[in-house]
């Protein structure tokens, strides 16, 4: 039924994905959808793309403005500003409209702890508590435009904080908690922040993750922080500052649950997001508040067809952009009610995600492909022993989505009757940006299938020419759309050089993809060296720079291979330093090492003990040569630029061993 295989060409992406299944939404869910028909879909997506500004208008305008704007778009390519002139406040979108009117006490968040504590917020028990923060933040100097940075475990008060910093338009910037010390030492620096918020520990499979601890150690090399407020979660033992930690409750005690919200320029700049990169310093993604906002709004509204009595659930990390955009901003603008989770899937078995499915009666489930592959090598008796009749609609994110992966997720978990969002699109992008619309779109399994409202989304060869039916290129976005990334943090030049030069006026994503005879998109992966880890993107440079920064290594090089349940796997390939010999210790050291240095998440499935890497003549390692290696056991592809040839044999012989 299905056949998959990838072979890698010089100048286009070839990939041979043959997928006749066809699902169509039920009669009974296109009835009660917002968008109900392919017909109304091309409508729409028509005006959308041919009249712009007045469909963002439109949308727009569903949101609460202190000041209209004079102009929906101001587009000087790659620089883009939408609703211009005009002022909102983000933070009183998310909470104060709702809180100040019907939905004052309806549940914005319900949360549950791994250790299995459970809260529910109301949007105006959220509104008094983001008051009360963002009363803390200015107490402590804490400014618009101020950089601050949030590395929490997946507690409400992570999303509070945001939108705290939000309501007097600081900007946030979230490090996900199961990063290390050493990048958030990167982040500190390359932001300028001044002030932390994290907590005491986060529960994760059981143990606490020290979050307090890895602050500690990162502010031993980073002076510029005034102020670490400290939410008290696990109760661990921490070591506090008298000159500079305080606690968040003694703090909050003292606030006032009453906060003018201020109204900020369409674009004044609301948070900051470090993505990898295919060099080793992370990019720091800038989102600004109008334009983001109103993608974020209009993709959750039409994509997951939410209703006023959904239970939304997003398996995501608050982290990552998933977090931001589908856990903060885009439900809370929504006025959804929405589920957050603490910690693992597996804690204490693969039974934790269907038991609160059935506990707190949810409706809409949006999670990551390496989630559900391991799910289906868990075992089908999990979900089997647990009601998820209250599901109505399930979604994925993070990585395309393989189509047996999509028939167990639609049949196991959806029951056959819930229709699968499966979204592609990437931190740059802010906001959903190719997906089925659940009430109208026919799906087949693997594909994301049509672009959103407002994306013009097309694939490309090398010359800048749209590829035919099933021809593999680059995917690029023509027009700009609202939550578009405004720049690179600090960095024009690299923003353009990253995202805008490979065609004039016209955005790369950095993915190849083809598009079917019916118009699916279909998302082969990466083209550059930026690994998809579990749905967290990592670039290459960042683990081999953590792999030479170990005394026994003289040289490295990372590539991904294809990995059943996560994806791709960290497969790298390391040189000794004369005196230092290869063993299984050694390896074990070199796996903990990388975790240290960059996070869990980085560390290597594989490591490949090699007497020299396959260079060209000038020096740079052919990583395309690794990967084919690891990927087929042989390398079949262009070697004529190789310096020596014997290096290939040496390289097998190590995956031999």
């Amino acid at each position: 039924m299905t056949a998959h295989s990838k072979k890698p060409m010089s100048r286009t992406i070839e990939s041979h994905l043959e997928e006749s299944r066809i699902y169509t939404p039920t009669a009974e869910f296109s009835k009660e959808a917002r968008i109900s028909s392919m017909t109304q879909y091309r409508k729409m997506y028509r005006e959308s793309i041919d009249k712009p500004e007045i469909f963002w208008a439109r949308e727009a305008n569903e949101l609460l403005w202190r000041q209209p704007w004079s102009d929906v778009l101001d587009w000087k390519p790659p620089f883009a500003k939408w609703f211009v002139g005009g002022k909102l406040n983000v933070a009183e979108n998310c909470v104060d409209r709702h809180a100040n009117g019907s939905r004052r006490n309806k549940a914005a968040i319900i949360f549950e702890g791994e250790p299995g504590d459970r809260r529910v917020i109301t949007y105006g028990e959220l509104q008094r508590e983001v008051c009360r923060f963002a009363n803390v933040l200015e107490k402590h100097g804490v400014k618009a435009k101020d950089r601050v940075l949030v590395y929490m475990p997946m507690i409400p008060e992570a999303a509070i904080a945001m939108l705290a910093c939000a309501r007097i338009g600081a900007v946030h910037n979230v490090v996900f908690g199961g990063f290390s010390a050493d990048s958030i030492v990167d982040r500190l620096e390359d932001s300028g922040a001044t002030m932390v918020i994290t907590a005491d520990g986060g529960w994760r499979r059981g143990k606490i993750v020290p979050l307090k601890e890895n602050v500690d150690a990162a502010l031993q090399r980073y002076d510029k922080v005034r102020k670490v407020i400290v939410h008290k979660r696990c109760g661990n033992e921490v070591s506090m500052n008298s000159n500079r930690d305080l606690w968040w409750h003694d703090e909050v005690q003292s606030c006032k649950s009453t906060h003018q919200a201020k109204a900020f320029d369409s674009e004044h700049p609301l948070f900051l997001l470090y993505t990898s990169g295919s060099t080793g310093k992370p990019k720091g993604i800038l989102h600004t508040s109008g334009g983001y906002l109103t993608g974020t709004y209009s993709t959750f509204k039409y994509i997951f067809d939410i209703r006023e009595n959904d239970i939304y659930w997003c398996t995501a990390d608050v982290g990552w952009i998933t977090g931001h955009s589908y856990i903060v901003y885009g439900p809370l603008a929504n006025g959804a009610t929405q589920l957050m989770y603490e910690g693992a899937p597996n804690q204490p078995d693969f039974g934790r995600f269907w038991k609160i499915i059935e506990d707190h009666g949810v409706s809409i489930f949006y999670t990551a492909p390496t989630a559900i592959r391991a799910f289906i090598k868990a075992g089908d008796h999990f979900p089997a022993a647990h009601d998820l009749s209250s599901l109505r609609l399930l979604g994925s994110v993070g990585e395309p989505i393989n189509p047996e992966a999509w028939m167990w997720y639609q049949q196991k978990i959806g029951g056959g009757r819930c229709p699968i969002v499966d979204t592609w699109w990437q931190t740059e992008t802010g906001a959903i940006m190719i997906s089925p619309l659940p009430g109208c779109t026919p799906c087949k399994p693997g594909t994301a299938t049509l672009p959103f409202f407002g994306v013009d989304a097309a694939i490309l060869d090398e010359e800048g020419k749209e590829c035919k039916a099933n021809e593999g290129g680059k995917l690029v976005i023509r027009k700009p759309w609202p939550s578009m990334t405004r720049t690179i943090y600090g960095d024009k030049t690299r923003f353009r050089k990253t995202y805008w030069s490979d065609y004039p006026g016209i955005y790369t994503a950095g993915d190849g993809a083809r598009r079917d005879k019916d118009g699916n998109f279909w998302i082969v992966g990466r083209i550059d060296d930026v690994l998809n880890v579990s749905g967290h993107r990592l670039g290459t440079a960042e683990v081999e720079s953590a792999l030479v920064a170990h005394p026994a290594v003289a040289e490295s090089a990372v590539v991904g291979r294809p990995d059943e349940l996560k994806g791709q796997g960290v497969c790298c390939f390391v040189t000794l330093k004369e005196g230092h010999d290869s063993s299984e210790s050694l390896r074990r050291e070199l796996r903990e090492h990388v975790g240290r240095t960059i996070g869990a998440i980085a560390k290597p499935d594989d490591i490949y003990f090699a007497p020299a890497l396959p260079k060209t003549r000038s020096g740079k390692i052919m990583r395309r040569l690794l990967k084919e290696l690891v990927t087929t056991g042989e390398i079949s592809g262009n070697v004529t630029t190789l310096d020596d040839i014997q290096v290939i044999t040496h390289l097998q012989n190590c995956i031999k061993v």
